[in-house]
């Protein structure tokens, strides 16, 4: 209550302000559980942010006063922000925009929210954002005011209990076969080396919350991105993933190529032996390849000064990958608009060349893969970081849909690119019972 009030008192000396443009008021509070606490909100949209790495910010999102529906509206919504306070924006885009059939998501949304909440360290803060024009400030402060009194105290989670499911998958493996067979087939490897084919699982009679779902998955995933996306109550898309598409920093850039997967089996010198077949398996370094050399062409007209370090292996809980880390400066005046549509979708999740690739994915695949594989993330005119939305779940009621992907280069087979799709929904299988 305390904190309510000295928000109120800031909202007050706002009403004299004749200023337009945002407008930030905050409040430093104590929250315990910031998935709990948003699961106890009645605003929407509900969006959680935390990228990867254990010393970067959360973020909580609720409510809506902006909103970006296409790429191209970044570089405006920036270009007249001189303001000491810079907006935040939060959301994604799909992986493919001609095909994104997830109503409610669209093929690109990114939200400036009503209330924020920020964990820094050791300190938290409640934000409220207004957006003044010469003619709205008492409508604004008015709905600001109704937001705020809205806002429930933190409550636990919902427990997330073993689940009576029915699963569907799509492909089922014999299409799978069909479609590893025309990926790798001598003619189509001629013009288009790699195709990232994907599959959802559907488990139907599933009943969970997003939230809680989320909060456990985390918990087996510390060394990824972690976010969720509700924009109405009846839907929402979570995520574990282990990938960066880009992290901005001013001027500074940084991205990866993540390609290349084996699996971990919980030992140490078993783990060591798989990691050194990973680095010399000709197809997943290949694979790796590809996305390094797609990802470097389409940054050059973009960037100067790219390095690009060797292959190492990411190790994750029960898998592990090939990753190269990539940095370069920006050219002046290139915006987040220009690096999300040269970026996305990667290699790593579409294939190369990209259009070829995207052709056979829209043509063949006989799922919608919305915003899985999509960009998900946050931008402001300091920083900006979006990450691949792989390891990933849509959650609506009594369904629970998972989704994977693998590279199909020359040399693939049906049955290990099937169990590899396997390993990587387990973790999520394995908190659903």
């Amino acid at each position: 209550m305390l904190a309510q009030t000295h928000i109120k008192e800031q909202l007050d000396a706002l009403r004299h302000d004749k200023a337009c443009g945002l407008a930030r008021v905050r409040v430093a509070i104590e929250v315990d559980s910031f998935l709990g606490w948003l699961n106890a909100q009645t605003l929407y949209p509900r969006i959680y942010w935390h990228a990867r790495g254990s010393d970067k910010p959360h973020y909580v999102a609720l409510g809506c006063i902006h909103e970006l529906t296409g790429p191209e509206q970044i570089q405006q919504i920036f270009a007249h922000d001189n303001q000491d306070e810079s907006p935040r924006y939060y959301g994604g885009l799909a992986f493919d925009p001609r095909q994104h059939d997830w109503q409610g998501f669209g093929p690109c949304r990114l939200v400036l929210p009503r209330i924020e909440l920020i964990r820094r360290g050791e300190c938290t803060h409640l934000c409220l954002n207004l957006w003044f024009d010469e003619h709205n400030r008492e409508a604004e402060l008015d709905s600001a005011i109704a937001a705020l009194a809205s806002l429930q105290p933190e409550a636990p989670l919902p427990p997330l209990l073993p689940q009576q499911w029915q699963r569907h998958d799509s492909p089922d493996f014999p299409q799978w076969q069909t479609l590893v067979a025309a990926v790798t087939a001598p003619d189509f490897q001629a013009q288009t080396p790699k195709v990232v084919l994907s599959r959802e699982s559907r488990l139907e009679g599933a009943r969970v919350n997003p939230w809680s779902l989320l909060a456990s998955w985390t918990l087996q995933a510390e060394e990824c991105f972690q976010f969720g996306f509700q924009f109405e109550p009846e839907q929402a898309f979570i995520a574990c993933s282990p990938e960066r598409l880009y992290r901005r920093e001013q001027r500074h850039l940084y991205t990866e190529a993540l390609a290349g997967t084996i699996r971990r089996c919980g030992d140490e010198a078993a783990d060591a032996q798989l990691a050194a077949e990973l680095m010399g398996d000709g197809k997943n370094r290949l694979e790796n390849r590809l996305v390094q050399a797609d990802i470097l062409q389409r940054l050059a007209p973009l960037t100067h000064d790219a390095t690009l370090t060797e292959p190492r292996v990411l190790k994750l809980r029960l898998l592990q990958h090939l990753k190269c880390d990539i940095e370069a400066e920006l050219h002046p005046a290139v915006s987040d608009g220009q690096l999300l549509a040269a970026l996305h979708p990667t290699p790593a999740v579409g294939g190369a060349p990209r259009e070829a690739a995207l052709r056979f994915i829209r043509d063949h695949e006989p799922h919608a893969r919305g915003w899985y594989a999509g960009a998900c993330g946050m931008l402001s005119r300091e920083t900006s970081e979006f990450s691949v939305a792989i390891r990933s779940a849509l959650i609506r009621p009594q369904t629970v849909t998972l989704f994977a992907g693998a590279g199909i280069v020359a040399g693939s087979e049906p049955a290990a690119e099937w169990a590899e799709l396997d390993n990587k929904i387990a973790n999520v299988l394995s908190l659903l019972g």
